[in-house]
């Protein structure tokens, strides 16, 4: 990455002085020098790298054993955002990860929020019904048990939200006995009616809560959320975050099964599907430079509605507060976006082990296929990190012989981090054919603020752990 000396000089004020001449490439009128930045020590580094990480256990006969989660800035304030829970009323976990960008507000708003619009949509009528007459709108959260749930909203934004999402109720539970379930329809419901209430509360916000509501709906997001109940897997995507399952074989090899499909200018039938919704004399704008009218990258999303809107609400409610700049060029024939997901589904078995969510900052650096590799070696390595406990009494003496073994050849991959989504950040950060370069990941956590989107996205991983004992014995 070659940088303007012009830069360089800025940022080597702006650290007074912590700039030394060494190591990134820069030129200026065919001169050539290089910066280097202050190196880390390896226990700096695993600081850094450990400092957001997150790791559940659960208990008792389900599909799902544990999952772990990380995330690394690189924006500030991050944009990524990530949310997990268990469903009280209807069996099943959800996990979600939220990429967002023009600012963290539609993410952070989304992953506290679509996680109970998909767990309301699983409600059976009866249940729906009773949970409405029974429940006052502040104990909406009897639905769900959420995990690692640390940011708060503001309470009079939260009252907005909260008649919003009992307003929902009351609208599934009037047409919840008029068709017949289907899960894929059931969650592409959930995302869409979110991001409709987005917008609605946008447009009859009043007094402060204007420019609180209209920054989450014209910031946006991109989501993918797992659905897991038993040996079903959903997995419902907007956007370009990634959901891999990693399979082993039985012949001990690793295979990554795409559980969501990227929407941007790479996925021809997506760009096509945009084509054929607008009139053929906007070909040569509605994706320009492999962008939505050339700004946005993601070809769905959630909230982002200055692609979504009328040319007249543009107008009226984002060119006021953001000015006429706000209103892509080229903007004829709105909507340009949609928040619709696309929902695919797969049936587990025992080979399927575990289930990788993460933000696009991973997917940049590694393949799916390295992922889940490093994924399998990080579980067969981490059984040496604890004590050696027998899983039962009156084990045979071969079969003891036998873990023994294992954890021997375990020991070959001993990582440095108990954490598999901390194990996949250092590997996508500082991996080598070699193995870790310490240098490498050194560099790319000091980056300057000024640049280090030059280099990396936020990242945030979430790796679900399947029990294949329960997936071997459920129905």
């Amino acid at each position: 990455m070659v940088l303007r000396l012009s830069v360089l000089r800025q940022l080597a004020k702006n650290s007074a002085g912590s700039l030394k001449v060494k190591h990134y490439n820069a030129d200026e009128g065919g001169k050539r020098f290089y910066v280097n930045l202050p190196r880390l020590t390896p226990q700096e580094v695993t600081d850094i790298l450990q400092a957001n990480e997150f790791t559940k256990e659960f208990t008792g006969p389900n599909s799902v054993k544990s999952y772990d989660s990380n995330q690394l800035a690189s924006n500030n304030p991050i944009e990524d955002t990530r949310s997990e829970a268990r469903c009280l009323l209807t069996n099943g976990f959800l996990m979600g990860v939220f990429d967002g960008h023009g600012g963290s507000a539609c993410a952070q708003v989304i992953s506290k929020r679509l996680l109970y619009y998909i767990s309301a949509c699983l409600l059976p009528p009866n249940i729906l019904q009773t949970f409405l007459e029974s429940s006052a709108p502040e104990k909406t959260a009897q639905l769900l048990e959420t995990f690692n749930d640390k940011a708060k909203l503001i309470d009079e934004i939260n009252k907005i939200y909260q008649a919003s999402f009992i307003d929902f109720l009351k609208d599934l539970a009037e047409n919840s006995t008029q068709k017949e379930f289907v899960m894929e329809a059931a969650i592409e419901n959930a995302f869409l009616r979110l991001d409709n209430d987005i917008s609605t509360e946008a447009l009859n916000a009043k007094g402060k809560n204007v420019a609180r509501t209209l920054s989450v709906a014209v910031s946006g997001a991109v989501a993918a959320v797992a659905h897991i109940d038993g040996p079903h897997l959903h997995v419902a995507n907007v956007g370009d975050c990634q959901v891999v399952l990693g399979v082993l074989s039985e012949s001990d090899g690793w295979s990554a099964k795409m559980m969501s499909i990227e929407h941007n200018t790479d996925n021809r039938a997506e760009v096509e599907r945009i084509y054929s919704e607008h009139p053929p004399n906007e070909k040569s704008t509605v994706i320009k430079m492999e962008r939505l009218l050339g700004q946005l990258a993601p070809l769905r999303s959630m909230g982002d509605f200055r692609y979504k809107w009328s040319h007249e609400l543009m107008q009226k409610m984002v060119a006021p507060l953001y000015g006429e700049s706000a209103i892509p060029p080229n903007y004829f024939t709105p909507p340009y976006l949609t928040a619709k997901p696309e929902v695919k589904y797969h049936r587990l078995t025992p080979k399927d082990k575990f289930l990788i969510i993460a933000s696009d900052g991973l997917w940049d650096l590694i393949s799916p296929l390295e992922a889940v590799r490093l994924v399998g070696e990080h579980m067969s390595g981490k059984v040496t990190l604890s004590p050696l406990r027998l899983p039962r009494k009156n084990m045979k003496l071969s079969e003891i012989n036998e873990m023994l073994l294992q954890r021997k050849e375990g020991l070959k991959k001993k990582p440095l981090d108990g954490n598999a989504a901390t194990h996949l950040m250092r590997n996508a950060l500082g991996g080598t054919e070699y193995g870790i370069d310490h240098a490498k990941i050194s560099k790319m956590l000091t980056l300057p603020s000024e640049v280090v989107r030059l280099f990396r996205d936020d990242i945030t991983v979430t790796v679900v752990y399947m029990d294949s004992e329960f997936l071997r014995h459920c129905p």
